[in-house]
């Protein structure tokens, strides 16, 4: 299991769904739904990165490792 699953998992669904439909586009410019995604873990915290679901651009999203769920 990839590091970044194990990280995941502490998070409870409702929050994991909230994480993932809580992301910032760029060329929306609106909150976005991350779709298509893929994590690792780097300087102590989560980076997920995937794309847009309305326009399918680049999107990212940074959780911080002591974050409180």
């Amino acid at each position: 299991i990839p590091h970044w699953e194990i990280t995941c998992a502490r998070y409870a669904p409702q929050m994991r769904e909230r994480l993932l439909a809580n992301v910032w586009c760029a060329h929306c410019h609106h909150e976005v739904t991350m779709v298509n995604f893929s994590g690792r873990v780097r300087e102590g915290a989560l980076l997920l990165v995937g794309q847009c679901a309305e326009c399918r651009g680049d999107v990212a999203r940074r959780i911080e490792g002591d974050a409180e769920c």
